[in-house]
Order: C-alpha cells, then structure tokens, then sequence
C-alpha cells in the first residue's frame, strides 16, 4: 500500500507542476494579448486620423503616386 501511495503523491506532484506551468503561460498569454489589443487601438486610431486627413488610401501597383 505505500508504494501505490508513493505513486500516487508523485501523480500528483508532477501534475501540479503542469497546472503552475500552464497557469505562468496562461498569464503570459492574456499580458501578450493586452499588448496586442493595445497596439491594434493605437493603430486603428492611426489609421482613422489619416483617413479624417486624407492622406490614407490605397494605392496600387498599377497606379501612379500623386507627387508624379
């Protein structure tokens, strides 16, 4: 009985181990993700501003740029 005992304290060890592992990524992914949104914000406000200026558009491979 104390080696299945034994068996299931280290089960157990390795598996909280994994849990804390995915738990630090976990946390590290949603930092990575406020970041991201963060930066996606700023870059649609960006975007919006030269849109409201005019100066954004598309241009196209076909199409001569307007300092031409």
């Amino acid at each position: 009985m104390t080696q299945s005992t034994e068996h299931l304290e280290e089960r157990i060890a390795h598996l909280l181990r994994a849990v804390d592992e995915l738990s630090d990524v976990v946390a590290r992914q949603d930092r990575d993700m406020d970041k991201l949104k963060t930066q996606v914000a700023m870059l649609m406000q960006r975007e919006a501003g030269r849109e409201q200026d005019g100066s954004g558009g598309a241009f196209f491979a076909d199409e001569r740029p307007p300092h031409y």
